[in-house]
């Protein structure tokens, strides 16, 4: 029983290490495009939003292309196809978004 709770214990530990407080660079474009529009130009501006009114869902595409979930996206809806600062936590594939703060005109 001991070894069961212990194990238990360790297991929640792990848990709450998977999720990183921070700050991130990056896009934010459509679950459709994903890292074809991260660079923040009128065409991609203008894609995002499209594909975003037709219900595909906002996702932040980081400095190194990756694509992660965002799990508020009524936070960046501002922000369709803008490079932007975003303050938060990752959980995995999903950011938890706090505050945003747009980079480039």
């Amino acid at each position: 029983m001991k070894k069961l709770l212990i194990a238990a214990g360790v297991a929640s530990l792990s848990l709450v290490f998977a999720v990183a407080a921070g700050q991130w660079t990056g896009h934010i474009s459509d679950s459709k495009c994903g890292a074809a529009h991260s660079d923040h130009s009128e065409a991609s501006i203008k894609c995002v939003r499209a594909c975003v009114k037709a219900g595909e869902k906002p996702v932040f595409v980081t400095e190194d292309r990756k694509v992660v979930k965002i799990a508020n996206p009524e936070k960046v809806m501002d922000y369709l196809g803008h490079q932007v600062k975003v303050t938060g936590k990752l959980e995995g594939d999903t950011l938890t978004i706090d505050a945003v703060e747009n980079i480039a005109p």
